[in-house]
């Protein structure tokens, strides 16, 4: 791992730039359905899409551009992406990380609303700011008609390991 904190100085550990910018990992979601949190093949960890449970249930339900606004989503994306990193952590562990790969977003929308790109930057830019340009990653913004639970939005992780 060799991206530089802000002040410059490489982190001790993801971990530490963690704490570093005060955001705790939250316990690991249960599933809602028969799969697993995340799985590693090689020297990659993909995670199962995760919704924005916080404390064991959804922040909120709605469509995108309907009951749920572009800022409220975008929050729930920054939780889905931390439930991702809590995933990977509870497997390998978070230090273990060499660089986000891949974001996947799925964006529950109203007909007409074309801002997913906007919504899924809510777990784009907490990546960016947790790795630095470890972080940088492809991606893609899907609108979608409906997610599991009524969640407005669901979000998958790619992330290579260290050797």
């Amino acid at each position: 791992m060799t991206s530089p904190s802000p002040s410059g100085n490489p982190p001790r550990s993801w971990q530490a730039r963690l704490a570093e910018l005060g955001i705790r990992l939250p316990a690991v979601a249960a599933p809602v359905a028969s799969y697993v949190p995340a799985v590693r093949t090689g020297s990659l960890v993909f995670t199962s899409g995760q919704l924005p449970f916080v404390d064991g249930g959804l922040r909120r339900t709605g469509k995108v551009g309907g009951s749920v606004d572009v800022e409220a989503a975008a929050a729930d994306a920054k939780v889905c992406a931390l439930n991702a990193l809590a995933a990977i952590d509870e497997l390998v562990g978070l230090d273990s990380v060499a660089r986000v790969v891949r974001v996947v977003g799925y964006v529950a929308s109203v007909e007409g609303f074309t801002g997913q790109a906007r919504v899924i930057n809510g777990a784009s830019e907490l990546l960016g700011r947790i790795f630095g340009p470890a972080g940088q990653h492809a991606r893609s913004a899907i609108g979608v008609a409906e997610l599991p639970l009524g969640s407005p939005v669901e979000v998958e992780l790619t992330v290579e390991l260290a050797e």
